[in-house]
């Protein structure tokens, strides 16, 4: 994974830093895999915006992604790396012997030709999919469940990756991207390895043409509002706008939203670093 610094000839190309794609083998998507993919711009069924700072964009499919990774010992031979529009990650087409073909979050370092499986007795390699109950203690995974067949749901983003710690009874303690150390079933599914694309952080877009290309649309701050629009905005000149509020006037910036009594926190064994 490589990154490529763009010479300066215009304005916008001067910071620019974008991906080489260096590790693509493949520009066309599997077809049977696509479904379409619509848009609503921030607007409900009566076309009133009801998200700010949503719409246009380039026209987008979805590849079906299995994070269940639930055909266990049939192997699956890694066909091509793609990109996916939808997601920061690489995918990868894998076939397994059966003929079925799947996309798969694309482990960091997985080659073109590799062999990857999913379930009990197996080798803990690269873009192997095992139960928490097996992988060894300090391997480095990612796709991790949350509960069991549920489906991967962390840890899923370009180069996030998560650690076994410890296994104590029916629970494996985890050490998560965010830095939260948090207890998960050992029935629970993860894959071996980190995400693919971790330079992707390093990435400078360089205009802000190419962030509406995202179907991102131009956010303005609540200090620069008038009081009717927002609590921060109005008073004289360049007012600092006071304490950080939402639009709704939920405090911002540090206050807690999380539920006191939320059935999760017992797993949770020491909160995310601020």
């Amino acid at each position: 994974m490589a990154l490529k610094k763009l010479k300066p000839t215009t304005s916008s190309q001067r910071f620019k830093i974008v991906c080489a794609f260096d590790e693509i083998t493949a520009s066309k998507p599997e077809k049977s895999l696509l479904i379409s993919k619509s848009k609503s711009g921030g607007r409900n069924n009566t076309g009133k915006m009801t998200m700010r700072y949503l719409g246009g964009g380039h026209k987008q499919m979805y590849r079906i992604i299995d994070f269940k990774r639930n055909k266990e010992g049939i192997p699956a031979i890694v066909k091509t790396i793609e990109y996916d529009p939808n997601r920061t990650a690489r995918i990868a087409l894998v076939c397994y012997t059966d003929g079925e073909k799947r996309y798969i979050i694309a482990p960091h370092g997985l080659k073109v030709g590799q062999t990857v499986l999913s379930g009990k007795g197996i080798v803990p390699e690269i873009g192997n999919s095992m139960y928490l109950g097996e992988i060894p203690l300090g391997t480095t995974i990612h796709n991790i469940e949350l509960r069991p067949g549920e489906g991967a749901c962390l840890a899923r983003s370009a180069g996030s990756f998560a650690q076994l710690m410890s296994r104590d009874g029916k629970y494996a303690t985890l050490k998560m991207p965010s830095g939260e150390t948090r207890m998960v079933l050992i029935t629970c599914k993860a894959t071996i390895g980190s995400v693919s694309n971790p330079d992707h952080a390093l990435e400078v877009s360089g205009k802000a043409g190419r962030t509406r290309w995202l179907g991102r649309r131009p956010r303005n701050r609540g200090v620069v509002m008038n009081p009717v629009d927002h609590p921060m905005g109005g008073g004289e000149g360049r007012s600092s706008g006071g304490h950080p509020r939402t639009r709704k006037g939920k405090p911002a910036k540090g206050y807690k939203t999380r539920a006191k009594k939320k059935m999760s926190n017992k797993f949770i064994i020491e909160r995310r670093k601020k």
